[in-house]
């Protein structure tokens, strides 16, 4: 535990910080999830009304740092992959 007043001031930073960034990542991953799960099921229009909303959510999560650049590009990829694959 820490000790100084600093330290334990970048240990509640810390908490807050990690707190918002589980809650963004659960975000992405749920979305994700919903979009393969239509992508799965070979329903396209469920797909299609997916796909624009996570991509945008992936650039989000980008520019707030929650997901690295190149990670967010692999799975856009791989989505649009899939969901160029259904026609």
């Amino acid at each position: 535990m820490a000790n100084h007043k600093s330290a334990l001031k970048r240990l509640a930073q810390t908490r807050k910080r990690t707190e918002r960034n589980r809650a963004h990542r659960s975000r992405v991953r749920h979305q994700i999830r919903e979009l393969r799960r239509a992508l799965d099921a070979r329903d396209k229009a469920r797909a299609e009304s997916l796909l624009k909303p996570t991509i945008s959510l992936l650039d989000r999560m980008i520019q707030k740092g929650i997901l690295h650049p190149k990670t967010a590009a692999r799975y856009k990829s791989r989505l649009s992959l899939r969901f160029n694959s259904l026609s």
